[in-house]
């Protein structure tokens, strides 16, 4: 493995365990319980660590569950998110993380067409516990608008 791509897998050990996850924007559901998350978010290594997985979990109508795998480049570290939900979209994500800023983009026609661009930043908290973000879209030749706002709260 190389140096840059061990460094970057290493560097994706702060996401490692289990997330609520929490829509600011929008009121809970109203069967919403207060001890268990509408949503759920977990992250885990898997095949000797070379990518890690991220499993997510939504208890609302409509909204899909996910899997998605990571992975960095050997040459250049670069990550790539790997999206799939349970109403089969399939996505590429290119992937940024600096230790304090996420981010997800896709804005080229993958393995389903690109009617809109997709982007979500979130930035970690200094204790590692909370990342605070948003989604953002884009129709071709406009500006990024706000989709709707993310947060993931560490549990446990």
């Amino acid at each position: 493995m190389s140096e840059k791509r061990a460094e970057a897998l290493e560097r994706l050990d702060v996401f490692v365990g289990e997330w609520a996850l929490e829509v600011p924007d929008q009121p809970a559901p109203p069967d919403a319980g207060e001890d268990v998350p509408v949503a759920r978010s977990w992250f885990e290594w898997t095949l000797d660590g070379q990518f890690l997985v991220q499993r997510s979990e939504v208890k609302v109508p409509g909204a899909p569950d996910g899997l998605m795998i990571v992975s960095a480049d050997p040459e250049t570290g670069a990550y790539t998110q790997h999206y799939y939900d349970s109403r089969g979209v399939v996505r590429l994500y290119a992937m940024s993380f600096d230790g304090r800023v996420w981010t997800l983009t896709r804005e080229a026609p993958d393995f389903t067409p690109l009617d809109f661009g997709q982007r979500f930043t979130g930035t970690l908290s200094e204790d590692g516990n909370t990342v605070t973000g948003a989604w953002e879209s884009r129709r071709p030749g406009g500006d990024w608008q706000h989709d709707f706002a993310l947060d993931y709260r560490r549990l446990g």
